[in-house]
Parts: structure tokens; sequence; C-alpha cells
């Protein structure tokens, strides 16, 4: 039996884990870092369909909020 792991579900699993720390344990380092690994989790879904929708969603959301600052 093989076992795979997708990249992506991983890095969101230790998304989640560093945010839950309390903003006051983390050091400029691990901030840099937190922020480096989002960046490659954007990166890894980008080209998914759920990058995609989610890309679909902000787009929209900008439609949204510059017609309704005209």
């Amino acid at each position: 039996m093989l076992l795979t792991i997708n990249v992506a579900v991983l890095l969101a699993v230790i998304i989640v884990v560093r945010l839950r720390r309390r903003t006051q344990a983390r050091s400029r380092f691990d901030e840099k870092l937190t922020v480096v690994i989002v960046l490659v989790f954007g990166v890894l879904i980008a080209p998914t369909a759920f990058g995609q929708g989610i890309l679909d969603v902000v787009v929209q959301l900008v439609k949204g909020a510059s017609q309704s600052g005209r």
C-alpha cells in the first residue's frame, strides 16, 4: 500500500497550525516563514479548479467594490 500526501493539503494543515498560535509568541522569523509558506501554498493551488474558483470570487468582490465606490 502506497500512501501519497498532497503537498498543498500538507501546507494547508501547517498554515492552520501556525496561525492558531498566539501573536505574541511569534518571532519575526516565524512570521516571515509563515508568509513564505502561505505564498507557496497559493502558487500550488493557483492552477487547480479550487484556486480558479477562489480567483473568480475575488475578482467578483473587487468588481463589486469598485462599482459601489463610484
